[in-house]
């Protein structure tokens, strides 16, 4: 199954929805390639904004602005999976859409998500759907407590979570989360989490970066690193399960993969991004060809490059919030590299940039 894709040359123009960060460097690394962009955002001076050839601010519901936008460009992506389905389908029946919708629609819906990872025969964290207090105390009784209950749509770096310790807990949880329809996941009691990057091009080619193993802090990730301390066995292992899930979405572009280890040799997917992803960004210092210009070359038909790392280890660490205000010392720090994302307000749990630290 391959999807039918012609190369665009130098000067095309990629359409990039969602103005963060991940557009940013997206932007950056097609300029790179002698591409422009032409970024889609409802938020006016957005960090990509400021490095594309052009932005278009605009609601998501504008049908007149996505038109104007989908005539601009050769081919669209996107730099977050929470894009309106509504919008996507409009802009779908203008220009390609790269990644695809497919991966779109299995990723948006954590329900949908967990279904389709298991029809693959990979194994997920025990869920079931609540729409109702009555669903979540079932679906309590039948997982089991300590558990995650999470809304099925818009979370991401913890938000829209709530842990779960005891029976009394639930009526609250339920109400907190405002009765959105939502997802109770098992507790997982984990050894280390890992992740998988890779690029698959339209023939069907993989190209999988190292991979690396992530610590969170309050629900954002707050390291990276490669390589993970997982065999070389277990690192193969989870490449073929992110190529499998790559392959079933007929995925074009840079998916992320990210996995609980269990003990020496078991894996449990907990989430996939349709995207450039956190857990990536090392690639930029670590590697020929980052995450973002794979993300580039795979969308506009071109061969991948070389996912090889060139070092011995890397460390991504993000700047959360107040931590950018360390970016002086940071920036004189010997095989530290900072990424700053010219966001203009510091927030808590606001990422603001990335450091990567070499050890050649």
């Amino acid at each position: 199954m391959s999807q039918a894709v012609t190369s665009l040359p130098p000067l095309s123009r990629i359409g990039i929805l969602g103005g963060g960060q991940l557009g940013r460097m997206l932007a950056l690394a097609a300029a790179e390639l002698g591409l422009d962009c032409v970024v889609y955002e409802p938020e006016a001076d957005c960090p990509a904004g400021r490095v594309a050839t052009r932005c278009i601010t605009a609601p998501w519901d504008d049908q007149a602005s996505l038109a104007a936008f989908a005539q601009a460009v050769d081919v669209i992506t996107f730099e977050f999976e929470n894009v309106p389905a509504a919008s996507l389908t409009f802009l779908a029946s203008c220009k390609p859409i790269r990644p695809g919708l497919a991966s779109l629609t299995q990723t948006q819906d954590r329900l949908v998500e967990k279904t389709f990872i298991q029809s693959l025969g990979l194994a997920t964290a025990p869920f079931a759907a609540c729409d109702s207090l009555a669903d979540l105390e079932a679906a309590a009784a039948q997982i089991g407590l300590p558990a995650i209950l999470k809304t099925r749509t818009l979370g991401y770096d913890g938000k829209g979570q709530i842990r779960l310790r005891a029976a009394d807990h639930l009526a609250q949880a339920w109400q907190d989360l405002g009765g959105q329809s939502a997802i109770l996941e098992g507790f997982i009691d984990f050894d280390r989490e890992v992740s998988v990057i890779l690029a698959r091009a339209h023939t069907g080619q993989i190209a999988a970066f190292d991979v690396p193993e992530n610590v969170h802090k309050a629900g954002i990730l707050h390291t990276s690193t490669v390589p993970a301390r997982i065999s070389a066995d277990l690192a193969a292992k989870a490449v073929a399960q992110a190529s499998s899930i790559a392959d079933a979405l007929d995925h074009i572009g840079v998916l992320a993969v990210e996995f609980f280890v269990v003990g020496a040799d078991q894996l449990i997917v907990n989430e996939i991004a349709p995207r450039v992803h956190n857990s990536g960004h090392w690639t930029q210092d670590g590697c020929a060809a980052d995450q973002f210009q794979q993300h580039i070359r795979a969308i506009a038909g071109w061969p991948l490059a070389s996912p090889r790392r060139h070092t011995n280890q890397i460390i991504m660490t993000n700047l959360i919030g107040s931590d950018i205000e360390a970016w002086q010392g940071l920036s004189a720090e010997p095989d530290t590299y900072v990424h700053l994302y010219g966001k203009r307000q510091s927030r808590e749990g606001r990422k603001m940039g990335h450091v990567n630290r070499l050890k050649p």
